[in-house]
């Protein structure tokens, strides 16, 4: 589990499985590489997963506030790339995984979107609205320095569906200090700053693309994944019973026969 400067950043990473096949995994927001484990545990025959921890998170360095964050998280998820794979991405990690998936199709095998919260592919309609209607009060926690108010508000959203003051002491701190991140992202997923939604892109992906949605999560999910799915040639969409946003983790045996399907397409 070593870590290593990738793209002018100190990475961690490790790989899980043993499987024949190269994957690369991009966790979300909040979380660590470590987050692929159950589900690496159903597939760990079929592929080897390269999985790193995204900049200020897990292990590896903080990311200094400079810079488009976004790109960054891109650039380094890159450089893990050296032959073709199978990409597998969750949340900010799934709209990382689709820019790289536009950027050089030819590296990858399939594609497997975990509930990718590309919010700025369902702009304008009533789910969105709702979305920064439900979400606008982390930001003014935010604004005001109420880190752990944000903190609360945000899992309440989109965590596992345990309550932040039930968390122990170390699990909510870890959550508190990394609550930047969400901004951060926010380039990517609210004004599109990688330009996944141009004219043309999502239409020139060929490979077998596959999105994966947890049946309670946010109702803008399903307005996301129906967007995407519209203007992809070649894509599935499944929905996991009683699953919310961190299906990955909650239901990781269903998760890891879905992506074993896509696998089988590519």
């Amino acid at each position: 589990m070593p870590v290593t400067v990738r793209a002018g950043h100190r990475t961690f990473w490790r790989e899980l499985g043993s499987g024949e096949r190269p994957a690369l995994g991009i966790h979300c927001a909040l979380a660590h590489s470590g987050a692929w484990t159950g589900v690496m545990a159903q597939l760990g025959e079929r592929i080897t997963m390269t999985a790193f921890d995204l900049p200020g998170h897990g292990k590896s360095d903080d990311w200094d506030g400079q810079g488009d964050y976004p790109r960054l998280c891109a650039e380094i998820a890159a450089s893990f790339i050296d032959r073709p794979v199978d990409l597998i991405g969750h949340s900010f990690g799934a709209v990382t995984a689709l820019r790289l998936a536009l950027a050089a199709p030819e590296a990858f095998r399939t594609l497997t979107l975990i509930e990718p919260v590309l919010f700025a592919a369902a702009r304008g309609t009533e789910v969105w609205t709702d979305h920064h209607a439900a979400i606008g009060p982390f930001y003014q926690a935010m604004q005001d320095g109420r880190r752990e108010d944000a903190a609360r508000i945000f899992t309440g959203i989109w965590g596992t569906g345990i309550d932040l003051d039930r968390a122990n002491m170390e699990s909510r701190s870890a959550v508190v200090e990394r609550i930047d991140m969400i901004p951060a992202a926010d380039p990517a997923l609210e004004h599109d700053s990688g330009r996944v939604l141009r004219p043309g892109g999502l239409e020139s992906l060929d490979m077998p693309v596959l999105l994966i949605r947890g049946e309670r999560s946010p109702a803008i999910i399903e307005a996301i994944a129906e967007a995407l799915a519209a203007r992809m040639p070649d894509v599935g969409v499944a929905s996991v019973p009683g699953a919310s946003h961190m299906l990955p983790i909650t239901h990781p045996r269903q998760v890891a026969g879905l992506i074993s399907v896509n696998l089988d397409r590519g």
